[in-house]
């Protein structure tokens, strides 16, 4: 059975962790799921997956969103960061995971001036447009080793890809469902305001269509 690594960085929340962590997986059917949270010991059981102390012989790996910051870097980040760096099976990142890969990858991650909730447009180099859901503050402004495919108006590099390596992040959180977001205000992770910046949280593409294909 093939194996799925998940760098669970929300292992510590409800909806966007508990949740947003059974929608990636529910992409990748078949798969034995590993959970690594490496920044805290006061993790949710999930009811799913096996929770390990350090990263394992597996065939594929996602990085999680965080509520942590890659421009205020700490310890536990390098230990990411190596992980990043020696990788040789398919590696995604979404939000925190697009912005450390690219910094392990000699890109560049500053902290914006206020934070970025919505939804809004993503254009890909192709010229197709898509609606994804952003929540982050932190912004890559040099992407490394990562070729940027993507961008939004607030966020120059919101898709990249590695040229070589089996590597692409998105800065957006395709594992935002609907019945995610509505969880997240259900158990408290989550304000009504902070629920209604996103509408019917419908987004156009899930994770494997914005990550995997």
């Amino acid at each position: 059975m093939p194996i799925l690594l998940v760098v669970d960085l929300l292992a510590e929340r409800e909806a966007f962790g508990k949740k947003g962590v059974e929608e990636i997986v529910s992409h990748f059917p078949e798969h034995e799921v590993l959970l690594w949270a490496p920044h805290t010991n006061q993790q949710i059981e999930y009811g799913f997956g096996k929770r390990v102390d350090a990263p394992q012989n597996c065939d594929v790996v996602v990085i999680t969103g965080s509520r942590r910051n890659v421009s205020s870097w700490e310890d536990w980040m390098d230990d990411v960061a190596k992980l990043i760096r020696e990788c040789e099976v398919p590696l995604y990142g979404i939000c925190f995971g697009h912005q450390i890969i690219c910094k392990a990858l000699g890109g560049e991650v500053e902290r914006a001036e206020e934070g970025s909730s919505f939804l809004a447009d993503v254009t890909y180099t192709d010229g197709t447009v898509k609606k994804q859901l952003f929540t982050h503050q932190d912004h890559v402004i040099d992407s490394g080793e990562m070729e940027v495919v993507a961008s939004s108006e607030h966020c120059e590099i919101a898709v990249c890809k590695h040229p070589t390596r089996p590597i692409k992040t998105v800065q957006f959180h395709p594992e935002a469902t609907k019945l995610v977001l509505d969880y997240s205000l259900q158990c408290g992770d989550m304000t009504g305001d902070e629920r209604n910046k996103f509408a019917d949280g419908i987004q156009d593409d899930n994770v494997a269509q914005s990550l995997l294909n």
